[in-house]
């Protein structure tokens, strides 16, 4: 094992816990994973030390939550978090105790954790297990059960609803019915959680795997209508079986996002909100139509993604995916020029993704993914973006005061030596005064 590996990491903590007379346990989702066969993302300790005695024994840790006596040690890459027993308060506030009391026995402190799943506790060298709360009876169940009285964890912090949610996603495991029934009729207070906190609890649940499940969970006990009811209004929106025959724009949306393989954040919403604009454009005329749902959607994801508080950078990914989702239609008819500059785009690998899928999820042509993918492999980066052969000074140098022409003749410039039509500057030059002339 790697001596800068959390789980080495996690075992020497624990052995210098014990080695001072204090109890350590490997805890929570670290736990779970070892017993499901499935490799942990992070190791977390649970002990009886205060954070004072954590601090003397690894002198270069950190405390990260002193009023909840966490505290963070680390070694070259690797970190482990490292909680004192405890005991919560009130939640005033939806998200964090008012106060929490210290405590010895692990019992209470298991008892105040989320989820039965999350609840378990391991002996990091001998590997028995201490199950307080029958989490090893859930997870061979699939089930995912709050500890205790649901209502009372989800109204400790709304968060833990999604939560429950992204864990029966990711897990592929069911939501034990008082969990579920108490998700359903507190679904309402997640609005009252920070956008920030909902954001990555979504994007959880779209990138770590199972995220049409994810939706589906999230639709059945009125998360989604709550949160994104942009999306909640995909339902019944039929679309016309000719090019859509999986069905309405829910379903093929959520085709779309069981197709997804380790996505990057930015392309997984790309595929959840590339139709967002189909409800409010539908119309039936000669056959169902969205005229104008691309632009419709573009603004909606804006929208969305300013209420969640995305970054810039990702919103701006993300609006470049649903606005030219449907130019792959007609790829193979595209002039050299139309075609590299759309090569040109950020993250290609992304738009190309997204298009297969939506192609997979519909009529399951590939033509238009095939021939894109092959003529952008076949592309090096000079062939898509030469250097320019004329730019606005060689203009002026010509003697061309600068206008709103400028742009037009540039831009008439690189499309010609985009297609190979020229490939000098003195040929580019002669093209501008043959418009100028025009003008």
């Amino acid at each position: 094992m790697p001596q800068d590996s959390p789980e080495q990491l996690a075992r020497d903590i624990a052995a210098g816990l014990k080695g001072r007379g204090f109890q350590a346990y490997l805890v929570g989702g670290c736990v779970r994973d070892r017993l499901l066969g499935r490799r942990p993302d992070d190791y977390d300790v649970s002990t009886n030390a205060t954070p004072e005695h954590i601090l003397e024994i690894f002198p270069g840790a950190k405390l990260v939550g002193a009023k909840f006596g966490v505290v963070l040690v680390t070694r070259e890459s690797a970190a482990v978090e490292v909680a004192t027993f405890r005991t919560d308060g009130v939640y005033r506030d939806g998200r964090r105790p008012d106060q929490v009391v210290f405590e010895t026995d692990p019992q209470r402190d298991v008892e105040r954790r989320d989820f039965t799943i999350n609840g378990l506790m391991m002996d990091p060298f001998s590997e028995d297990v201490i199950d307080l709360v029958g989490g090893r009876r859930d997870l061979e169940a699939h089930l995912i059960r709050a500890i205790g009285d649901p209502r009372r964890r989800f109204e400790e912090d709304r968060l833990r609803m999604l939560r429950a949610v992204r864990f029966a996603a990711r897990l592929g495991f069911d939501i034990e019915p008082d969990t579920f029934g108490a998700i359903r009729e507190l679904s309402g207070k997640i609005r009252e959680i920070s956008p920030e906190r909902v954001r990555d609890e979504l994007v959880r649940i779209l990138v770590e795997g199972g995220a049409r499940r994810g939706f589906e969970w999230m639709d059945e006990t009125g998360l989604l209508a709550e949160i994104l009811p942009e999306i909640s209004a995909m339902k019944g929106v039929e679309q016309p079986p000719q090019y859509h025959p999986e069905g309405d724009v829910w379903t093929h949306t959520l085709i779309m996002l069981d197709g997804l393989r380790d996505p990057t954040p930015e392309l997984a919403l790309g595929v959840l909100l590339h139709d967002v604009g189909k409800p409010s454009t539908f119309r039936v005329t000669d056959r169902i139509r969205f005229n104008g749902h691309v632009q419709a959607g573009v603004e909606l994801t804006r929208r969305i993604m300013n209420r969640l508080r995305f970054s810039n950078e990702q919103i701006s990914q993300v609006e470049a995916l649903v606005a030219n989702h449907m130019r792959f239609m007609h790829i193979d008819q595209m002039r050299d020029s139309t075609l590299k500059r759309f090569f040109r785009l950020g993250h290609f690998d992304q738009h190309l993704e997204l298009h297969r899928l939506d192609c997979a999820s519909s009529r399951r042509s590939l033509h238009s993914y095939n021939f894109a993918r092959e003529r952008f492999a076949s592309m090096s980066p000079e062939e898509r973006k030469p250097s320019l052969l004329l730019t606005g000074h060689d203009l002026i140098r010509a003697g061309y005061a600068p206008g709103p022409e400028f742009s037009t003749w540039l831009d008439a410039a690189e499309d010609a030596q985009l297609e190979g039509r020229i490939a000098t500057r003195e040929e580019a030059l002669a093209l501008v005064r043959t418009l100028a002339a025009k003008r």
